[in-house]
Protein backbone atom coordinates (compact mmCIF):
# COMPACT_ATOMS: atom_id res chain seq x y z
CA UNK A 1 0.00 0.00 0.00
CA UNK A 2 1.11 3.41 -0.69
CA UNK A 3 2.06 5.70 2.05
CA UNK A 4 2.24 9.06 0.10
CA UNK A 5 -1.26 8.32 -1.17
CA UNK A 6 -3.39 8.51 2.11
CA UNK A 7 -1.70 11.43 3.26
CA UNK A 8 -4.34 14.12 2.93
CA UNK A 9 -3.84 17.35 0.63
CA UNK A 10 -4.32 20.76 2.05
CA UNK A 11 -6.03 23.07 -0.47
CA UNK A 12 -6.76 25.90 1.32
CA UNK A 13 -7.75 29.30 -0.32
CA UNK A 14 -8.08 26.72 -3.57
CA UNK A 15 -11.28 25.87 -4.88
CA UNK A 16 -11.68 21.98 -5.52
CA UNK A 17 -14.49 20.69 -7.63
CA UNK A 18 -14.04 16.53 -8.42
CA UNK A 19 -16.03 15.33 -11.57
CA UNK A 20 -16.16 11.78 -11.97
CA UNK A 21 -12.43 10.45 -12.32
CA UNK A 22 -11.69 14.60 -12.82
CA UNK A 23 -10.01 17.02 -10.53
CA UNK A 24 -10.72 21.12 -10.92
CA UNK A 25 -8.78 23.17 -9.28
CA UNK A 26 -8.91 27.00 -9.23
CA UNK A 27 -6.64 29.37 -7.39
CA UNK A 28 -5.17 32.82 -7.39
CA UNK A 29 -2.36 32.07 -10.10
CA UNK A 30 -3.82 29.25 -11.95
CA UNK A 31 -6.29 26.82 -12.37
CA UNK A 32 -6.61 23.28 -14.19
CA UNK A 33 -7.75 19.98 -14.69
CA UNK A 34 -6.03 16.74 -13.38
CA UNK A 35 -7.16 13.53 -14.46
CA UNK A 36 -6.97 10.69 -12.23
CA UNK A 37 -6.48 7.07 -13.60
CA UNK A 38 -8.63 4.31 -13.59
CA UNK A 39 -8.76 2.94 -9.71
CA UNK A 40 -8.30 5.66 -8.32
CA UNK A 41 -10.91 7.91 -6.26
CA UNK A 42 -10.53 11.95 -5.17
CA UNK A 43 -12.89 13.05 -2.04
CA UNK A 44 -13.05 16.31 -0.73
CA UNK A 45 -13.72 17.64 2.98
CA UNK A 46 -13.21 20.09 5.79
CA UNK A 47 -10.63 21.74 2.68
CA UNK A 48 -8.67 18.38 2.08
CA UNK A 49 -8.48 16.23 -0.39
CA UNK A 50 -7.55 12.50 0.06
CA UNK A 51 -7.04 9.77 -2.18
CA UNK A 52 -8.70 6.54 -2.15
CA UNK A 53 -8.16 3.84 -4.44
CA UNK A 54 -12.03 1.88 -5.65
CA UNK A 55 -13.08 -1.38 -4.52
CA UNK A 56 -12.87 -3.30 -7.82
CA UNK A 57 -9.58 -2.70 -8.72
CA UNK A 58 -6.24 -4.46 -9.12
CA UNK A 59 -4.62 -3.63 -5.71
CA UNK A 60 -0.51 -3.96 -7.23
CA UNK A 61 -1.68 -1.99 -10.52
CA UNK A 62 -3.40 0.84 -8.85
CA UNK A 63 -0.69 1.71 -6.16
CA UNK A 64 2.03 2.07 -8.72
CA UNK A 65 0.11 5.10 -9.31
CA UNK A 66 -1.33 5.76 -6.10
CA UNK A 67 1.54 8.13 -4.50
CA UNK A 68 2.44 9.93 -8.32
CA UNK A 69 -0.76 11.33 -8.59
CA UNK A 70 -0.97 12.44 -5.28
CA UNK A 71 2.26 14.17 -5.57
CA UNK A 72 1.35 15.09 -8.96
CA UNK A 73 -2.00 16.72 -7.79
CA UNK A 74 -0.39 18.46 -4.83
CA UNK A 75 2.22 20.07 -6.99
CA UNK A 76 -0.62 21.57 -8.69
CA UNK A 77 -2.66 22.64 -5.94
CA UNK A 78 -0.36 24.10 -4.28
CA UNK A 79 1.27 26.25 -6.92
CA UNK A 80 -2.73 27.27 -8.06
CA UNK A 81 -1.84 28.89 -4.87
CA UNK A 82 1.58 30.21 -4.38
CA UNK A 83 4.43 30.22 -6.94
CA UNK A 84 7.28 27.78 -6.99
CA UNK A 85 11.01 29.92 -6.83
CA UNK A 86 14.33 28.40 -7.83
CA UNK A 87 17.02 30.80 -7.01
CA UNK A 88 19.99 30.48 -9.95
CA UNK A 89 23.36 31.56 -9.53
CA UNK A 90 26.23 32.62 -12.11
CA UNK A 91 29.76 32.68 -11.09
CA UNK A 92 32.38 34.32 -12.85
CA UNK A 93 34.64 37.21 -13.95
CA UNK A 94 32.44 38.81 -16.80
CA UNK A 95 29.79 35.99 -16.45
CA UNK A 96 26.08 38.05 -15.95
CA UNK A 97 22.56 37.74 -17.54
CA UNK A 98 20.35 40.36 -18.63
CA UNK A 99 16.60 40.38 -19.16
CA UNK A 100 15.06 41.54 -22.45
CA UNK A 101 11.48 40.67 -22.62
CA UNK A 102 11.05 37.21 -23.20
CA UNK A 103 14.82 36.15 -24.16
CA UNK A 104 17.46 35.95 -21.38
CA UNK A 105 21.27 37.06 -22.87
CA UNK A 106 23.81 35.17 -20.96
CA UNK A 107 27.60 36.92 -21.41
CA UNK A 108 29.20 33.02 -19.94
CA UNK A 109 33.23 33.81 -21.14
CA UNK A 110 32.47 32.89 -24.77
CA UNK A 111 33.26 34.90 -27.86
CA UNK A 112 29.33 35.48 -28.41
CA UNK A 113 26.64 35.92 -26.79
CA UNK A 114 24.51 33.15 -25.65
CA UNK A 115 20.40 33.93 -25.92
CA UNK A 116 17.74 31.59 -24.00
CA UNK A 117 14.19 31.66 -24.83
CA UNK A 118 11.99 31.73 -21.19
CA UNK A 119 8.64 29.69 -21.32
CA UNK A 120 5.29 32.09 -21.39
CA UNK A 121 4.58 30.73 -17.60
CA UNK A 122 7.75 31.66 -15.80
CA UNK A 123 8.44 34.73 -14.48
CA UNK A 124 12.16 36.08 -14.45
CA UNK A 125 14.20 38.44 -11.53
CA UNK A 126 17.73 38.96 -12.80
CA UNK A 127 19.63 41.35 -9.71
CA UNK A 128 21.41 44.10 -10.46
CA UNK A 129 24.61 42.47 -10.83
CA UNK A 130 23.15 40.64 -13.17
CA UNK A 131 24.53 37.40 -11.23
CA UNK A 132 21.15 36.22 -9.15
CA UNK A 133 18.67 35.09 -10.82
CA UNK A 134 15.27 34.09 -9.66
CA UNK A 135 12.90 32.19 -11.44
CA UNK A 136 9.02 32.14 -10.43
CA UNK A 137 6.19 30.09 -11.85
CA UNK A 138 3.02 27.75 -10.51
CA UNK A 139 4.26 24.57 -12.49
CA UNK A 140 6.90 23.20 -10.27
CA UNK A 141 8.27 20.83 -13.22
CA UNK A 142 8.67 23.86 -15.54
CA UNK A 143 10.85 25.58 -12.70
CA UNK A 144 12.92 22.97 -12.44
CA UNK A 145 13.22 22.33 -16.57
CA UNK A 146 14.32 26.11 -16.56
CA UNK A 147 17.23 26.22 -14.07
CA UNK A 148 18.51 22.75 -15.53
CA UNK A 149 18.34 23.80 -19.11
CA UNK A 150 20.24 27.41 -17.82
CA UNK A 151 22.88 25.18 -15.79
CA UNK A 152 24.05 23.12 -19.15
CA UNK A 153 24.84 26.42 -20.76
CA UNK A 154 27.52 27.13 -18.84
CA UNK A 155 28.18 24.14 -16.03
CA UNK A 156 30.26 24.41 -12.92
CA UNK A 157 33.95 23.95 -13.46
CA UNK A 158 35.62 22.01 -10.85
CA UNK A 159 38.47 24.00 -10.50
CA UNK A 160 37.41 27.40 -10.20
CA UNK A 161 33.47 26.47 -9.34
CA UNK A 162 32.77 29.23 -11.94
CA UNK A 163 29.24 29.07 -13.88
CA UNK A 164 25.78 28.44 -13.53
CA UNK A 165 24.63 26.52 -10.40
CA UNK A 166 21.45 26.45 -8.61
CA UNK A 167 21.03 26.99 -5.08
CA UNK A 168 21.36 23.96 -3.07
CA UNK A 169 23.22 22.39 -5.46
CA UNK A 170 26.65 20.60 -4.11
CA UNK A 171 29.22 21.36 -6.23
CA UNK A 172 32.31 19.17 -5.97
CA UNK A 173 35.71 21.31 -6.25
CA UNK A 174 38.84 19.60 -6.88
CA UNK A 175 42.80 20.81 -5.87
CA UNK A 176 44.58 22.07 -7.92
CA UNK A 177 48.18 21.52 -9.11
CA UNK A 178 50.37 20.92 -6.05
CA UNK A 179 53.57 23.04 -6.03
CA UNK A 180 56.66 20.92 -6.04
CA UNK A 181 59.78 21.89 -4.20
Amino acid sequence: MSKIGRRPISCGQVKIEIKGREVHYSGKNASGVHVLPEGLVANFEDGFLTLGVAEKTNARDINQNWGLHRALLNNKISGAHTLFEKQVKINGLGYKAILKGNVVEFSLGFSHKVNFDLPKDVVMEVDKTGQSITLKSFNKELVGKVSGEMRLLRPVEPYKGTGIFVVGDVIRRKAGKAKSA
